[in-house]
């Protein structure tokens, strides 16, 4: 296998998991928010470098309005 088809591949392969990361924010927002919490969790403790807590804070999603209603799409609850 070539260099160029490689690329191509890579290329196909970001492409992809850009789309599935856009269908799972819009069409599944609680589930999205329960696994970017999931994930950045572990990078957060206190025992963990600093470049990985900073992509933990990246990864963490934003905190939930609490008591607010921010436009009734209901995926926050």
């Amino acid at each position: 296998m070539g260099v160029g088809m490689l690329l191509q591949y890579a290329l196909v392969v970001l492409i992809v998991a850009a789309s599935v990361v856009r269908v799972m924010r819009k069409q599944f927002p609680g589930a999205t928010r329960r696994i970017r919490i999931a994930m950045a969790l572990p990078m957060l403790r206190a025992h963990s470098p600093g470049i990985i807590r900073r992509i933990g804070h990246w990864i963490a999603p934003e905190p939930a309005a609490l008591g607010k209603d921010c436009g009734g799409c209901n995926g926050c609850d």
